[in-house]
């Protein structure tokens, strides 16, 4: 039946067949949402579910993540106690105000006499022990901080003796976690979404027959703050100040029965027969993303008027302004890749992955494809903080590496996606963030490297903590403000929004250049710009010029150099492009046909170190490319072969993205395979250990990246198809450019792509199927584009706001 289909499409002209598959497609997708839209009691689950049929006992493994941005929360879903564990991002200890203290990690005095020695022994012995160094340039923080637990809504019910049929559900498509269960033959349903337009995290209890719901909601707020909890007219007020920094914080929710009075306690909310109860939480903190102070206003205000507005809607009212929100990112982007329907419970499905059954697999792997995209959308929205180390989600006070932003790859792997799969809604907190970084990081450069400009080492809080830390193997990372300001030209070239590069970005970026202009030393081997010291995190000693130093550095300075000439500052970019013609490239072709991690060629080829930072050139830089550098990309291929397949789940996504950039889509794919067996929780977090999200935002950047890429001027479709997904489509992916591109694929040739163009250029696209007889169209009139032909590649003019139709000819 499929293959009549498509042998019919492919008789009819472009135009008519492109009507025809688009028409196909919203079935396809209303056949979708239908399924999606189902019972709890229907046997069969949509593929873009995590399911569990018991309640959570373990928060980490087996909870489900729901989150508007600024709030997360985790379902555990408990019968007799269900704790809604919440947490907000700004809540945190540490920083200003802190009894410990708080200097941004920089010393009163500069550091440059010290940096100087490091220097002159490095010139003298050619390397380090990280120790040695750590000793002259480390230092202790203080005042540092954690993000914070914000607490739990508590809610007790009643005995759940005799209870079947037990459902939890995160329901990818619609963005919210479901519970359901059968008891004395009634079904039990609870509902929980968070809300990006209305600032709310919401709860809805309803039963299969009226007078049912009956509990106590009452809300836990951990014991290293003040707290004073008020109840009237049906809220839960909690606030108070952190004993640490005396930050304020107040956390408020809203309970709403229908055809039910309530009763309440000093503490607590007393439900008994309601037909259905609604809760509205919110909560907030006297947080300011603003050095070097950090505080605003009273949460109290703010808090309140939240729950005020809301309380007076309607359920339905916050569920539709909730949806028509999310499915406005979250539909953008479909992935075909020959996933079924199925009804088993998640930790099943992942631990029978690769055990023999393939329809199962892919519907495994797309379903973690979207939950990267649900997780960014959950944890990344204008108004509120960056995703951290565990997106919005966490349950301790002191949780693992302060729970903050790692910028020496963990902070950038997060946002990796954004472009790619078409959420640049979800930027706007990273692009926040940083510029309120500049400040400390400009008495960071000042103090430590005596340079203009701007930059970060490897860590920072919300507290714009700019300096060192004494961690032998990973305090040193100047080059980490280079690889953030990266950020700012992807969305450049991706957007091609030229007011966000002159006002945003350039700004950004040119003080990170700026930094390194002042920062760089002459190596007197041989005459290069270099970095000193540098450092190949996290092994290795310190020595000069490292190639991920290097390379970092060639990236700012190119991109930089670039955006000088577009918006003609000509001083600027004839600075840069002076430094970028002596400087040292990072690039070198070791002995056994590696590429060197460090100047010297004393690469080990059997260290299987989980970093492998030398290949930013590869990606997320693009220094090396299949067809103006083979020789690179092979040495590339020659270093991640002897690192191997395995490391932590950040490290294997990042690797996923490698090989597809080596054009490898079935090593890409085997790497992906890997993370998902050995990285991966039931729920499906990123197992570092312990749960880490980059992994998930990193690997859904990797399949992406498999499907489209479009660095260095080329529009590569299906570069790294994998033959384990011979045919599919895929829907609203994103290229440098601003293009959208839909593709449809058979026996691992492109069918049919699709071009939505958002700004008129030139473009190259590159696919085996150029080498064939295809039909190049503009849609709406049908009239073919003249295209010139190099081999696989082709270029033409597109016009913004017009799509054009890429199919193969029969």
């Amino acid at each position: 039946m499929w293959d009549r289909f498509l042998a019919y499409l492919q008789s009819l002209k472009s135009v008519y067949r492109l009507a025809l598959w688009l028409v196909f497609l919203v079935v396809q997708n209303i056949a979708v949402a239908a399924s999606a839209a189902d019972s709890l009691s229907t046997s069969n689950t949509p593929a873009l579910k995590i399911l569990f049929d018991k309640p959570a006992t373990d928060w980490e493994r087996e909870g489900l993540p729901i989150g508007n941005g600024a709030m997360g929360a985790v379902v555990m879903g408990g019968l007799e106690v269900d704790r809604l564990q919440f947490n907000e991002k700004t809540l945190w200890t540490g920083g200003p105000g802190s009894k410990q203290g708080y200097d941004f990690g920089i010393a009163p005095e500069p550091q440059t006499t010290k940096l100087a020695a490091v220097r002159k022994t490095l010139l003298e012995k050619g390397a380090i022990e990280p120790e040695v160094v750590a000793k002259e340039l480390g230092r202790k923080t203080i005042g540092y901080g954690d993000y914070q637990n914000f607490g739990e809504l508590i809610l007790k019910l009643p005995s759940a003796a005799g209870a079947t049929d037990y459902r939890r559900e995160l329901d990818l498509n619609n963005g919210m976690v479901r519970v359901s269960y059968l008891q004395d033959g009634v079904r039990y349903l609870r509902e929980y979404f968070a809300s990006y337009p209305d600032g709310v995290i919401v709860v809805r209890l309803s039963a299969g027959q009226p007078a049912k719901i009956s509990f106590t909601a009452s809300l836990n707020i951990p014991d290293n703050r003040s707290v004073q909890t008020q109840v009237k007219n049906g809220r839960i007020s909690a606030q108070g100040s952190l004993h640490d920094n005396g930050l304020k914080y107040e956390a408020a929710v809203q309970v709403i029965a229908s055809n039910k009075e309530i009763i309440s306690d000093d503490k607590s909310i007393h439900v008994n027969g309601a037909d259905s109860v609604v809760l509205v939480l919110t909560a907030g903190t006297n947080y300011a993303q603003q050095y070097p102070i950090y505080r605003g206003k009273d949460p109290h205000a703010a808090v309140n008027a939240i729950l005020e507005k809301t309380s007076k809607k309607s359920y339905s009212a916050l569920l539709t302004n909730h949806q028509n929100d999310y499915h406005a990112l979250f539909n953008r982007v479909s992935l075909n890749i020959g996933q079924v329907l199925t009804a088993l419970p998640t930790p099943q499905l992942l631990a029978n992955y690769r055990k023999g059954d393939a329809a199962l697999d892919r519907t495994l792997e797309a379903t973690y494809f979207q939950l990267g995209r649900y997780l960014i959308i959950s944890s990344s929205r204008k108004g509120s903080l960056p995703a951290n180390l565990q997106g919005v989600w966490n349950n301790s006070n002191t949780p693992p590496w302060n729970d903050d932003y790692h910028v020496n790859i963990n902070l950038q792997m997060n946002y990796w996606l954004s472009e790619t799969t078409n959420l640049p809604e979800t930027l706007p907190p990273f692009f926040d963030f940083v510029d309120s970084l500049v400040a400390p990081g400009s008495l960071a450069a000042k103090k430590i490297l005596g340079a203009n400009g701007w930059t970060l080492f490897l860590n920072t809080n919300i507290w714009g903590f700019a300096g060192v830390i004494e961690w032998p193997t990973a305090f040193w990372q100047p080059e980490a403000g280079a690889w953030l300001a990266q950020h700012y030209y992807e969305h450049y070239l991706f957007s091609r929004d030229e007011k966000f590069l002159r006002e945003r970005a350039y700004p950004i970026m040119k003080g990170a250049a700026q930094f390194w202009l002042d920062s760089l030393v002459k190596d007197p081997r041989d005459g290069k710009w270099v970095v000193s010291p540098s450092f190949s995190p996290e092994q290795g000693p310190f020595v000069i010029g490292a190639a991920m130093s290097q390379q970092i550095v060639f990236d700012v300075l190119r991109n930089v150099s670039e955006a000088a000439d577009i918006l003609d500052d000509k001083k600027f970019a004839q600075q840069t492009k002076a430094a970028l013609a002596n400087l040292d490239s990072g690039l070198r072709i070791g002995k056994w046909g590696q590429l060197q991690e460090w100047k010297q060629d004393i690469d080990d080829p059997k260290n299987q170190h989980r970093h492998v930072s030398h290949l930013f050139a590869l990606h997320p830089g693009h220094q090396i490319d299949a067809a103006a550098t083979p020789e690179l990309l092979q040495a590339a291929r020659t270093t991640l072969n002897a690192r191997g397949d395995g490391g932590t789940g950040w490290s294997q996504a990042w690797k996923v993205n490698m090989w597809a950039r080596l054009l490898d889509g079935d090593r890409a794919h085997k790497v992906l395979s890997e993370q998902l067996t050995i990285s991966t929780l039931p729920n499906l977090w990123d197992n570092h250990p312990p749960f880490q999200i980059d992994g998930n935002f990193g690997a859904t950047a990797g399949i992406a990246e498999m499907l489209l890429q479009s660095h260095n001027n080329q529009i590569q479709l299906l570069p790294a198809l994998s033959s384990k997904w011979a045919s599919g489509s895929v829907k609203g992916l994103r290229s440098r450019g601003n293009l959208m591109v839909d593709m449809r694929w058979h026996n691992l040739e492109l069918q049919e792509a699709v071009l939505h163009a958002g700004h008129s250029s030139e473009i190259t696209i590159k696919n085996s199927l150029l080498e064939k007889v295809f039909t190049l169209t503009e849609i709406i009139s049908g009239k073919s584009v003249g295209i010139k032909l190099n081999g696989d590649s082709g270029t033409f003019a597109v016009q913004g706001g017009k799509s054009y139709l890429l199919a193969k000819k029969l």
